[in-house]
């Protein structure tokens, strides 16, 4: 097959090397403009665009596709299938039925669980153990297009959406292949999404990283795992800024402390009180500081052991 390629980030970086070592061609690639980046705020191209230039495949980066002009550009391509991984921008209509193929977008859910922007992150949040990748044909809904073909891949209980990510970036580069061999020969079949089973993901906001210790240790552990690395789950102390990176859930017999206190705990060290069980951090970052072991932090605000401090707002 002929192809056009649309994806921006590192998630996509995959699907489109799998694709430039198969016997399709990519004629071109679209991705998102460049962005300034560090400390310098230079500009930096998207991880797409590098591997693109590298591979000497044509680059296009337009702002909006809704322009005549852009679709005359893609007509003349005359490719076969425009394949769709994390692009970023909303998608015109004339995009979906111009190619023979249509459009093939690869979502990191088992669709139609976990519709939207940011699939891996909430289904870690939310406590599954289960996820996967799904092809799917685009249409104009949020994530609606029929399935093509899925993939199912195991949360593990310390896994964190970097972790994840990749995975599930790796599993989706075969799956796409797959998909695009068995659409040019005719053997796959289309399937409906039950909009009835469907959940959502929506783009991460920087408060969703707030722990809310009412929860339960577990349910707060879910969380901590999502939001790493972005937008990172965090609480306060004495109202600066104290993020939390990694921690554990624990049994504390006999604990019926305040939820958000911070115990220093003669033997599993900084303990926090949930509203069912406890956590143990295990990695945390004050504001304007480094990430350090729990253990030096608690000896950094000079907690001593069998005492506690209230955590949050």
């Amino acid at each position: 097959m002929r192809l056009l390629f649309m994806g921006t980030p590192q998630f996509a970086v995959p699907t489109l090397k799998r694709l430039l070592s198969s016997p399709h061609s990519v004629i071109a690639v679209f991705t998102q403009s460049d962005k300034p980046a560090g400390r310098g705020e230079k500009l930096s191209a998207p991880p797409v665009k590098r591997l693109a230039s590298e591979h000497e495949i044509p680059v296009y980066q337009p702002e909006k596709l809704k322009a005549e002009a852009w679709q005359r550009t893609i007509q003349t391509m005359a490719v076969d299938a425009i394949v769709v991984v994390a692009y970023g921008k909303i998608l015109p209509s004339w995009l979906f039925t111009l190619p023979l193929y249509g459009a093939i977008n690869l979502h990191a859910s088992l669709l139609p669980k976990y519709r939207g922007a940011a699939p891996i992150h909430w289904a870690i949040a939310e406590g599954e153990i289960t996820t996967g990748v799904t092809t799917m044909k685009i249409d104009a809904g949020l994530d609606t297009g029929d399935i093509l073909l899925q993939e199912k891949v195991d949360i593990g209980s310390d896994d964190t959406a970097a972790d994840l990510h990749d995975r599930l970036a790796a599993v989706g580069s075969d799956l796409m292949l797959r998909t695009l061999d068995l659409l040019e020969s005719h053997e796959i079949e289309p399937i409906p999404q039950d909009p009835k089973l469907a959940t959502y993901a929506p783009l991460l906001k920087k408060k969703d990283g707030e722990l809310r210790w009412e929860q339960t240790s577990r349910e707060v552990h879910n969380r901590i795992r999502a939001f790493n690395p972005w937008p990172g789950a965090y609480t306060y102390l004495h109202g600066a800024l104290l993020r939390v990176w990694k921690a554990a859930p624990v049994i504390v017999p006999d604990n019926a402390q305040t939820p958000g206190t911070l115990t220093h705990h003669n033997s599993l060290g900084a303990v926090v009180t949930c509203r069912q069980g406890s956590l143990q951090l295990q990695q945390v970052q004050l504001e304007n500081r480094k990430k350090i072991p729990a253990q030096d932090f608690l000896h950094g605000i000079r907690l001593a052991q069998n005492q506690s401090i209230l955590l949050g707002r």
